[in-house]
């Protein structure tokens, strides 16, 4: 063979080899990236070519599968109780996506999920029998929750303290998933109107919205004085000037209530009336850092809250000066909170200083009902405060309900303990305030125990009607009576 032959093959066969590997990137990683993206029409095809597995709330399926006609897509998603369960289920939509537990366990719920296949199933890469979700919702607390915002603007979230388990998550204004998950002209004008309402109904308050939690966050403020030692009891007197001068500041913070007996009050009594002035004071007495620090504990600054649905961070601010830090101490500035975290610091005190990790999905199953994770066996517990300061702070908390600010939180048969808050909104407090409430409750009878957080950040009451005790406290009452009941 000579020289030009030899070389000719040898480029021929060179030209062979990168064609086989040309072909198998194209197939293995090239093939794999087209089925993974989301624009795949085919993919999305496979995704509805059988029913899926359904979110399942006390035992009951509040989602299912439908026929579709005319349609490159066999079945659509449809959903029980859509308007009820949206803040808990999101949206699986054939054109829009699929959002909280429907996008996060989209793979187990169309039977792609590696954990459902067998060895064949994966070699294969057929999809198999899709499984389920199961939630730790409680249709009762969720319900209550539900009818008591009404038509009001805001959120709720109820806890079991013992277990982390989510017994509710409301948003409202709610929307119904099932309007939007077909691929007809019906979907797409419901999905233009629920996207330029101004009440933004897609989006989940409880979660992903953090608000000035207001006077709700003096509890934070006054678990971090007992617990540094600034105050050994909520009995003891404070050091606190009525009405307070902001640090380097000629302006006074006055308290809502200018009759409250708050100059030198104690914590009790200045969580009983509210008192701006006591925790002020305690914030800037304490520091910015400390307070940050009992903030932190009780998951503030936290960006990896999962329950499993990501929820925003709620916001405890760095580099203050005295008087940005004494109005952090009153829950204003740039302090903010979902919900959801507010839940937590109650619950947190209601289960004697302990926070168990909050989430709203039990385990996942199989088609067979097999337990595939096991979400409640999971969950850790991390002390944020001390048995007895959480012992003082509930005795200070039921002050608030029997004598206080929040005594239409008041459960017959329970004892209950809550803070309200009332928080500015908009510059110079332009707008109308957000009205808060924060409480836990156990039963005297049962021993079960709830803690809730609701905030409404707009409703039909005058602004001078606005407060968490008149607007937030009658939801979290609802929400507790429903949890606590035989």
């Amino acid at each position: 063979m000579n020289k030009t032959i030899r070389r000719t093959a040898v480029f021929t066969l060179l030209l062979v080899f990168a064609l086989l590997v040309r072909a198998t990137w194209v197939q293995f990683y090239d093939g794999q990236a087209l089925a993974d993206d989301k624009n795949n029409r085919r993919t999305m095809m496979e995704q509805y070519a059988q029913p899926l597995g359904d979110i399942i709330v006390a035992g009951e399926a509040v989602t299912g599968s439908a026929r579709t006609d005319g349609s490159d897509f066999a079945y659509k998603r449809t959903y029980k109780d859509g308007e009820l369960y949206a803040a808990v289920t999101g949206y699986g939509s054939q054109v829009y996506g699929a959002t909280q537990l429907e996008g996060i366990y989209k793979d187990l719920l169309d039977g792609t999920d590696t954990e459902l296949k067998s060895p064949l199933d994966v070699l294969t890469k057929e999809p198999a029998a899709p499984g389920d979700v199961v939630t730790t919702i409680d249709p009762d607390v969720q319900r209550a929750a539900y009818e008591a915002l009404g038509d009001k603007k805001g959120a709720a979230v109820a806890i079991d303290p013992a277990t982390g388990q989510i017994l509710a998550v409301v948003s409202t204004p709610s929307y119904d998933p099932g309007t939007i998950s077909g691929s007809g002209s019906g979907d797409a004008a419901a999905w233009k109107k629920l996207s330029k309402d101004d009440d933004k109904p897609l989006v989940n308050r409880a979660l992903r919205q953090p608000l000035p939690p207001g006077s709700t966050f003096k509890l934070v403020v006054a678990a971090a004085a007992l617990e540094d030692g600034l105050y050994g009891s909520v009995d003891e007197r404070t050091d606190s000037p009525d009405p307070y001068t902001l640090p380097g500041t000629v302006t006074e913070l006055a308290n809502e209530n200018t009759a409250a007996p708050c100059e030198n009050a104690t914590i009790r009594v200045a969580l009983q009336y509210s008192c701006n002035n006591v925790f002020a004071k305690l914030a800037v007495d304490l520091g910015q850092d400390k307070v940050k620090a009992m903030a932190e504990s009780f998951g503030f600054n936290d960006d990896d809250l999962d329950v499993p649905v990501r929820a925003y961070a709620s916001v405890y601010p760095s580099d203050m000066d005295e008087a940005q830090t004494a109005l952090s101490g009153i829950g204003q500035f740039d302090v903010t909170a979902t919900p959801l975290q507010i839940a937590m610091v109650s619950a947190a005190i209601a289960n004697d200083g302990e926070l168990v990790s909050p989430h709203m999905v039990a385990q996942t199953s199989d088609a067979d009902g097999n337990v595939l994770r096991d979400y409640d066996d999971e969950a850790g517990t991390e002390r944020i405060v001390s048995s007895a300061t959480a012992e003082q702070l509930r005795s200070a908390m039921q002050t608030v309900v029997e004598e206080g600010t929040g005594t239409n939180a008041r459960v017959s048969g329970a004892t209950v303990g809550g803070k309200t808050g009332t928080a500015q909104h908009g510059e110079n407090n332009s707008k109308t305030p957000y009205a808060w409430f924060t409480s836990y409750a156990k039963s005297d009878t049962t021993g079960q125990e709830v803690a809730v957080a609701v905030v409404v950040e707009q409703s039909d009451a005058a602004r001078s009607e606005v407060s968490g005790n008149g607007l937030a406290a009658p939801v979290a009452q609802a929400m507790m009576e429903a949890a606590l009941q035989d």
